[in-house]
């Protein structure tokens, strides 16, 4: 078993081969595990291999049998990390219409049906079960965005936070490349809840003396003996009766997740702040929302990563391939189709309404240093796999890279959800010279033939100072034959809530975009993305969609019905039928039938 020295173990036997007789830390994961930084728990590995620690990787444990895949490893000696995968299960599982999806991208094969639903919640409470003494430390996307009371549109209801069901001990939300190693050095002399407290960017239930402490107790008992009624009728711990008393300085205090079940205007007023505590450049208080006796608490994230930090994630000795315990089990699609992709930044300041790119990754951009991206390429290049075309050079957005706030002072007292709806921040730098320039430099690569852009590319961004060339650049150079965009949609009322540019700046780009090629004698074509069912769209303005589009002869085949996530705007309105900041009415196709026929839009021939 030579390949050992190289890959983090997965079974008994694989410990066994190391010479290990326990792990300090396991990851259990709804994935298949492949070595590649695009994955979330082999970046999460690999950063705690760098601390030193033995780390051991359970991917996609069997939840239906007699549970041996969570007990093969033992109890890790620090706690055990859990994430359902690279997506929410639910999205995983099932489509717009509820219906469940034949495959999954995340196994060998695309084989459906090997992760539970809810599969941060079903490994965490079976987990508890085997290793009651043992940390639970939950993370990933699906833990991330449900650490608050959310709409689940699944079980078309409220739900409250992912740590209420699961039991985990703590969520690390967001990004974890930094909570869960400072999480493996508190728990380095054992298990100590209070340490793991005091971390920043973590999530976890208290109780009312926690909430006492946070309030500045001094000592005196609550009025009515140690308990009292809330709003919505439930039963308190005393420390309900200091909520009142907590500083608006250092703790921004939800509505109770009983209060926004009862009335949904309160959960849709929690969403704005939430969402605008979220944006901040500097976060610092920590938030506070009552859950039946208890307390949910979210502390405030860490400072936006520094470049230095994030090139360390990339840059730790990933073998970029699946696991060898998937030899000869057939191919992984999701790796399949970032195996040849370069991650050049992280987080994103669209802001768009369905999006939860924002809300895990952060607002503002972070991004690699040319050497480390270079020195990726460098590496790819070696791949045997490698045929010469980079797949994909970008990121959440795809010219995003290299972008901030031109007087950062200007940025600390800003509370706007995107810098680019409803209209360009003056003071963002919009300048694609950094990214044109990259561009350059990954072409000159030994064994470059193509470096594709796969990832959209947001055309509102276009600064007039270079908006020609960067498009001129990215259709002559990095376009296998289609550009993708996302308009999402064509009526100015829909985008608006979409927080997306007017119809008439794609139409713009579609100009400019049709003279490039035909000056260049290419025949290109332009892929826009569209979605139907929004909260605030009817059927009209999907009809009004199809006519605009064909005017333009565009082919609407990137096309989805929503699928309202949690910790997102657009869910949010789904659920109360409220804009969250202005309490206006909206429009909401609820039903599968106003659903389809919505949809059924993009394909009309008449």
């Amino acid at each position: 078993m030579d390949f050992l020295s190289k890959w983090l173990p997965t079974s008994a036997k694989e410990m066994k081969a190391l010479g290990w007789d326990y792990a300090d830390v396991i990851l259990v994961s709804g994935d298949a595990y492949v070595d590649h930084p695009s994955f979330g728990i082999a970046v999460i590995a690999r950063l705690l291999q760098a601390e030193g620690l033995r780390v051991a990787v359970i991917p996609q444990p069997n939840w239906r049998d007699d549970l041996r895949d969570f007990k093969k490893l033992g109890a890790p000696r620090l706690f055990f990390g859990v994430s359902a995968g690279s997506m929410d299960s639910m999205v995983n599982h099932y489509t717009a219409a509820k219906r469940l999806r034949s495959d999954d991208a995340y196994t060998p094969s695309g084989r459906a049906g090997q992760r539970p639903d809810r599969a941060a919640t079903v490994y965490s409470r079976i987990l508890k079960q085997l290793f009651p003494h043992t940390p639970v430390v939950l993370g990933g996307i699906e833990a991330s965005l449900r650490r608050l009371a959310h709409y689940d549109y699944w079980d078309d209801c409220l739900q409250p936070s992912i740590l209420v069901e699961s039991g985990a001990d703590i969520v690390a939300y967001g990004m974890g490349d930094r909570s869960m190693v400072e999480i493996a050095r508190a728990l380095r002399n054992g298990f100590n809840m209070n340490l793991l407290r005091r971390l920043k960017q973590v999530a976890f239930v208290a109780d009312g003396d926690y909430v006492k402490r946070l309030a500045g107790d001094d000592g005196r008992p609550a009025k009515d003996g140690g308990e009292r009624l809330s709003s919505g009728g439930r039963r308190l711990s005393s420390g309900g009766d200091y909520v009142a008393r907590l500083d608006p300085a250092s703790t921004l205090i939800l509505h109770s997740f009983e209060d926004c079940v009862a009335d949904g205007r309160k959960f849709a007023e929690n969403f704005a702040k939430i969402e605008t505590e979220s944006n901040l450049l500097h976060q610092t208080r920590t938030i506070v929302e009552p859950t039946g006796d208890k307390f949910i608490i979210i502390n405030a994230p860490h400072p936006v990563m520094d470049t230095a930090t994030l090139d360390r994630s990339f840059e730790l000795p990933y073998n970029r391939l699946p696991h060898p315990r998937y030899d000869g089990k057939g191919d992984i699609p999701a790796w399949e189709m970032i195996k040849n992709s370069i991650n050049i930044h992280r987080g994103c300041f669209g802001g768009c309404s369905f999006c939860t790119i924002s809300a895990h990754q952060g607002k503002f951009i972070t991004s690699r240093s040319e050497a480390s991206v270079l020195g990726e390429v460098e590496r790819l290049a070696k791949m045997p796999y490698f045929k010469g075309n980079i797949s994909d050079l970008g990121g959440p957005s795809a010219n995003m890279y290299g972008m901030a706030g031109r007087d950062t002072a200007k940025c600390e007292v800003c509370r706007r959800p995107s810098c680019l709806t409803p209209r360009p921040c003056a003071n963002l730098s919009r300048s694609h010279a950094r990214l044109l320039e990259l561009y350059r430099r990954v072409r000159g690569v030994r064994g470059i033939k193509k470096a594709f852009v796969g990832s959209g590319i947001r055309y509102d961004l276009f600064d007039p100072a270079d908006r020609g060339e960067y498009l001129r650049q990215v259709i002559l150079h990095h376009t296998s034959g289609r550009l993708k965009v996302a308009p999402e949609h064509t009526e100015e009322h829909v985008l608006k809530l979409m927080r997306k540019p007017p119809w008439a700046s794609f139409e713009g780009l579609h100009a400019d975009f049709q003279k490039i090629c035909a000056a260049e004698g290419l025949r290109t074509q332009l892929i826009p993305y569209f979605i139907s069912s929004h909260p605030g769209c009817a059927e009209v303005d999907m009809r009004r969609l199809s006519e605009k589009t064909r005017r333009l002869h565009l082919m609407t085949e990137q096309v989805q019905d929503l699928t309202p996530t949690p910790m997102t705007l657009a869910s949010v309105m789904f659920h109360t039928g409220l804009d969250p900041y202005t309490g206006e009415k909206l429009y909401v196709a609820r039903s599968q039938e106003d659903k389809r026929r919505q949809k059924s839009w993009f394909f009309s021939k008449k």
